[in-house]
């Protein structure tokens, strides 16, 4: 109809979108195993076999303290104990023979097991003197230097095993449903600018009664030694992940206790229509029922339209030319 008002507004086409429904937590992360190295004896520093950061495998001596008196006793009960290894396969040649009384060769058994003893706790000492990588993992700062009186508890340095980072976080009672091991979180920390993906591992099996909230466990993947212990993460604890239909939440009219959206027809003309609406992201907002895919919805300027209003689509989409050409 010549004359008649049109209006320019921005339309979206519906289409179905991931929705991913998250809950948000802080955690702090930790190694997977870390341990304080300390002295477990009173001696002075002799051999130091490791630098500041050195990645060490399971077993590595990183330090000695002076051993001479335990290596001389350590080589004494070595020789008492060969000594009375060979009497015994001398004995029970005897007694086989029936040369010798049984007797004797009980007596050699308990003097046998008596120098075994002997060379144990000698080798146990040798090895209270060594500092010794109990797993796996990266040192930290070394503490001591050659020479230096060590006693019991004091520090020769640290170890973790960064090959995977643990991160603890609460999370509200109300999601308690929702929480299994083997989740999908995504994590976030202001040192790095990417996303890092781990799995829950353990959900603890009470809940604070003060906080009504509940400890979770997760575990993260640190193959590149990024993520250090101590750090403080961004926790998205990943509930459901699905396609649904996602609209911008600026082309939802409220009114009273329902939604609607303005829908533009064939001819360019906009319905008003009633939509029920789900879950929503920043931005968006889920569209459960009153919408189809590939229909177009006004997404801006909806104060100057009302049911019947012709108008004039600005969108990417290709779009129906009659009707569309025209002013105000």
């Amino acid at each position: 109809m010549a004359g008649e008002r049109v209006v320019q507004v921005i339309a979206t086409r519906v289409a179905m979108d991931q929705f991913v429904d998250t809950v948000e937590a802080l955690g702090t992360t930790k190694a997977n195993e870390s341990v304080v190295l300390t002295a477990t004896t009173t001696d002075k520093v002799s051999v130091i076999n490791f630098n500041d950061g050195m990645i060490v495998k399971k077993g590595t001596v990183l330090a000695t303290l002076v051993t001479e008196e335990e290596e001389a006793d350590l080589r004494e009960a070595r020789a008492n104990f060969d000594e009375q290894e060979r009497e015994l396969k001398r004995i029970r040649g005897l007694v086989e023979a029936k040369t010798l009384a049984t007797a004797r060769l009980d007596a050699q058994k308990t003097l046998y097991e008596k120098s075994l003893a002997q060379l144990q706790i000698a080798q146990a000492r040798i090895r209270d003197r060594q500092i010794i990588a109990p797993f796996d993992g990266k040192l930290g700062i070394r503490q001591i230097s050659v020479g230096a009186l060590v006693t019991p508890g004091t520090v020769i340095t640290t170890i973790d095993d960064l090959s995977v980072i643990k991160v603890d976080f609460t999370v509200p009672e109300s999601f308690l449903a929702a929480l299994k091991e083997g989740q999908t979180i995504e994590a976030r920390s202001a040192a790095y600018d990417r996303l890092f993906t781990g799995r829950v591992a353990t959900v603890d099996t009470r809940v604070n009664p003060v906080s009504r909230a509940v400890m979770v466990r997760a575990e993260i993947p640190n193959d590149e030694m990024l993520l250090r212990p101590g750090m403080l993460l961004t926790i998205d604890l990943i509930r459901n992940r699905g396609q649904s239909i996602m609209i911008p939440e600026e082309s939802i009219i409220n009114y009273e206790d329902r939604k609607y959206v303005f829908v533009v027809q064939s001819d360019n003309t906009v319905s008003r229509r009633q939509i029920e609406t789900g879950r929503r992201r920043p931005g968006a907002v889920e569209v459960q029922a009153g919408l189809e895919i590939g229909e177009l919805i006004v997404s801006e300027g909806l104060l100057k339209i009302q049911d019947g209003t012709r108008v004039s689509l600005k969108t990417d989409e290709p779009v129906t030319a009659s009707g569309t050409a025209g002013g105000e």
